[in-house]
């Protein structure tokens, strides 16, 4: 997929997001573990927060951030990607932590990528600015999904 600019961008990866709840919740229909089955959930409802978080920026962003060009940005089919992904019924913490780490640092790594393509200091700052974020809720999420084990 090609962007040209960055509300697109940010669009996109707010659909991912909520194509990573969604796939979440096609795991739990197939899941064996109430350990597994409870991580999924928790991961769908954060996917599902994360997205619209933001979606609150980009409708809170200023329009000269948000209308701002790239060249040559382009990402793999992610929601193809959600789609093609199938665990097996006895799919363990460790895969859904796993698949979801390989997810999110795509998205991550998309943000960077564009922010290291920015054109000025201001937007690379924003992006980067939602890149730590970014990477704040996955320490997070981690974090909460290792306590979840420990239950």
């Amino acid at each position: 997929m090609r962007f040209q600019q960055l509300s697109e961008l940010l669009s996109y990866v707010a659909t991912c997001r909520h194509e990573m709840a969604n796939l979440y919740g096609r795991l739990l229909t197939d899941a064996d573990s109430s350990r597994v089955k409870m991580m999924l959930v928790y991961f769908r409802q954060h996917q599902n927060s994360v997205a619209e978080q933001l979606e609150n920026y980009i409708d809170e962003a200023p329009k000269k951030v948000l209308d701002t060009w790239y060249k040559g940005i382009t990402f793999e089919d992610f929601i193809r990607r959600c789609n093609d992904i199938t665990l097996t019924a006895n799919m363990s913490v460790e895969d859904i932590l796993e698949t979801h780490l390989d997810l999110d640092n795509r998205l991550i790594d998309l943000l960077q990528k564009t922010a290291e393509h920015s054109s000025s200091n201001e937007i690379a700052g924003a992006l980067n600015d939602l890149v730590r974020v970014e990477k704040i809720q996955q320490q997070r999420l981690v974090h909460s999904s290792i306590r979840m084990d420990d239950l």
